[in-house]
């Protein structure tokens, strides 16, 4: 009887319990930033639990929508002098407040006697300013972002790592652990197999997709690795009978020239920042999604790629394989040869790739469930929450 009470209880102090989440700016473009949070939001809401998403307003930055150069100096004056007012308003009426992105990790300084829960998704900005990681070196304000960033992760009342990877970096980087926990991502759209005529009707749009393909999704980050896909896709593709599909941010001057070098130029087919149901039909029509990535925190392609039965091939990463484990294909970053032949065989042996395919449908099924991420997310905001009402 007294669990059944306990059990009452709590799922009346959930029903009234409010959560207050916080976004990232549109222009700072981190697009799979704002799906994730809209995501948290939608399962939020589908639970019963009163949440509301905030985030910085587009008002300085309109007049030169960038996150670079003039663009980023007026976003930064929507960011730290305008949305803090907003912010400290919205957080008043809530019990929680879950910072989405741990690039927003400086609001915590403003939220004082609120229980505040921020996701790490990777330290690699932080790592580049430290002079960890060369290719993301910061400049002078950078290094100082990155340092109020660090002190603000620093001071959440719990900080969510999203891979063990991450979790041992900021460990590692605060030399502390005593707030700090492991949620894995889960999928944050419910990417699916569609029948092929829905695919068909998704892509019907999309020009020059005529061929078997193969994926990359994401942006022209160096971190990405593109000019590693470029000469993976060369090495696999020389027969002339695959195309390379880069969905996410147009490829840049210096990749184009590295394409028509390769003689790939023909073969490269862009589809600029598609919406996330062009990604979904990507993926399910893909021979195999390639993600030679030099650095990441998680990689969410790769489990969204996996939900839709395609295949991946990946480099071997920390963070991957600790997601992929033995589920997909993983290469040294260096054996793009390796990479490549793994491409060949995907496209030629439709027994082999149908068990790669069936191994990533078992691991997200096992470990990438949207409901298990949102089960420990509650969980936290129920210890948080009930610190406050102590």
């Amino acid at each position: 009887m007294e669990k059944v009470v306990q059990c009452a209880l709590q799922i009346q102090f959930e029903n009234h319990m409010k959560v207050l989440l916080v976004g990232n700016y549109e222009f700072d473009g981190a697009m799979s930033m704002k799906i994730w949070a809209d995501a948290l939001l939608r399962e939020l809401l589908q639970l019963g639990i009163d949440a509301k998403l905030i985030a910085p307003k587009p008002v300085w930055g309109r007049i030169k929508p960038s996150a670079t150069g003039l663009g980023k100096w007026l976003g930064y004056i929507d960011r730290f002098l305008l949305f803090p007012r907003d912010l400290h308003g919205a957080a008043a009426k809530a019990d929680v407040v879950h910072i989405c992105d741990h690039g927003g990790a400086m609001y915590v300084f403003g939220l004082k006697g609120k229980p505040v829960l921020v996701t790490c998704h990777d330290m690699l900005a932080v790592r580049g300013a430290l002079g960890e990681v060369p290719e993301m070196r910061a400049s002078l304000l950078g290094n100082l972002l990155q340092l109020w960033i660090r002190k603000g992760v620093r001071r959440a009342d719990c900080v969510a790592c999203v891979s063990q990877y991450t979790y041992r970096d900021v460990r590692r980087i605060l030399k502390e652990d005593r707030h700090l926990c492991v949620i894995q991502n889960g999928l944050n759209y419910p990417f699916h197999p569609l029948p092929s005529d829905e695919v068909d009707g998704r892509l019907a749009g999309l020009q020059g997709v005529n061929r078997p393909f193969i994926l990359h999704v994401g942006s022209g980050h160096v971190r990405k690795n593109r000019d590693g896909v470029l000469r993976i896709f060369a090495k696999a593709a020389q027969q002339k009978s695959l195309q390379m599909v880069f969905a996410g941010e147009p490829l840049g001057q210096d990749m184009l020239r590295l394409a028509r070098d390769l003689r790939i130029i023909e073969q490269i087919v862009q589809v600029v920042v598609p919406d996330v149901k062009i990604i979904e039909a990507l993926y399910n029509r893909a021979i195999a999604l390639l993600f030679p990535s030099r650095y990441e925190g998680f990689g969410w392609p790769t489990i969204e790629a996996q939900a839709c039965g395609c295949p991946v091939v990946a480099s071997n990463i920390p963070p991957f394989v600790e997601v992929l484990g033995q589920s997909a294909i993983v290469k040294p970053l260096e054996d793009e040869t390796g990479m490549a032949e793994s491409i060949r065989r995907l496209a030629e042996d439709k027994e082999y790739r149908e068990e790669v395919r069936q191994r990533g449908f078992d691991n997200v099924r096992s470990h990438f469930e949207t409901a298990r991420m949102m089960n420990e997310y509650l969980s936290v905001y129920r210890e948080l929450a009930g610190r406050r009402e102590q």
